[in-house]
């Protein structure tokens, strides 16, 4: 629910902080950020710079058979167009229609994953791509993985799936490999928040379904202040 002018003031802050990591490859894995963003981080960047967008609305070409495509994410990434302009640009003629869907964060939030509530707030939100015969649901937000088994079911099986961090990921491997800057070793992580709330171990945990061991809180800077 940001202005376009100030998501991009934030990642440029993020994508600066993260290149004093000395990072090989950046992944804008928000598609707000990616929506609005993408460009300013890429022009004069010295690594890599991937977003959301292409590799989930590439998916999607390829698999719809009817060439309907229905797009969910929140305001800001629908207001872009930016879904819409990546589908076309390959292939001319796609019909895209697309649905913002504010309440689905704060669901997945409280965990509110299933249930009466979230299938409800699931069929409001399908109702008017399904009747444009959509057959392809492209997930445009970082959020929607979670209700991936509510809206497949409100949805369909008609309807194909499509989760723009799984296409994300496969492109970076890609990309990794052709640059040559692919590890054999296996990774570790580190986790970087502007503010520590009471929340956030317990939102990632539940997005990457496993323990994190500690966060570190950095100032807009970049400087570590604290960690748990």
């Amino acid at each position: 629910n940001k202005s376009p002018q100030t998501v991009i003031r934030f990642s440029r802050q993020i994508a600066r902080f993260l290149k004093g990591r000395h990072v090989k490859f950046l992944v804008v894995a928000c598609n707000t950020a990616s929506s609005w963003a993408l460009g300013a981080l890429r022009r004069g960047s010295d690594i890599p710079v991937l977003g959301v967008i292409e590799p989930g609305a590439h998916a999607a070409v390829e698999i719809t058979r009817n060439g309907r495509i229905g797009v969910i994410g929140t305001e800001g990434t629908v207001a872009s167009g930016a879904y819409p302009r990546a589908i076309r640009a390959l292939r001319p003629g796609m019909r895209v229609f697309q649905k913002a869907c504010p309440l689905f964060v704060p669901l997945v939030e409280e965990g509110r994953v299933s249930g009466p509530v979230t299938d409800r707030v699931a069929d409001e939100y399908l109702r008017p791509l399904l009747r444009e015969r959509i057959d392809t649901l492209v997930l445009g937000c970082t959020h929607y993985p979670l209700l991936k088994r509510v809206l497949q079911r409100r949805a369909g099986r008609g309807v194909r799936i499509i989760d723009s961090a799984e296409e994300t990921a496969r492109v970076l491997k890609w990309s990794l490999e052709q640059i040559g800057v692919l590890s054999g070793a296996r990774g570790g992580e580190r986790y970087y928040v502007s503010d520590l709330s009471g929340k956030f171990k317990e939102h990632a945990q539940r997005f990457l379904g496993r323990p994190i061991r500690s966060v570190t809180k950095v100032s807009i800077e970049g400087s570590s202040t604290s960690s748990r």
